[in-house]
């Protein structure tokens, strides 16, 4: 499903956006969501965060 799919099922067809503000904190708070938290499968079930910037490995001391 396409990120402009989930967005519509997720959170268009679900809220009344009170104004254009509301709308924009909305689309944030979904993007951030989006790239950060959920896992994709056409990445292996990471995130495109964990994809795109991986966190360096930590050296056993």
């Amino acid at each position: 499903m396409s990120v402009h799919n989930c967005w519509v099922r997720s959170c268009v067809y679900l809220t009344a956006f009170e104004d254009g503000a509301h709308l924009k904190r909305a689309l944030r708070n979904y993007f951030a969501w989006y790239n950060r938290e959920r896992p994709h499968q056409g990445l292996d079930y990471a995130t495109p965060d964990e994809m795109y910037f991986p966190q360096p490995v930590k050296q056993a001391a």
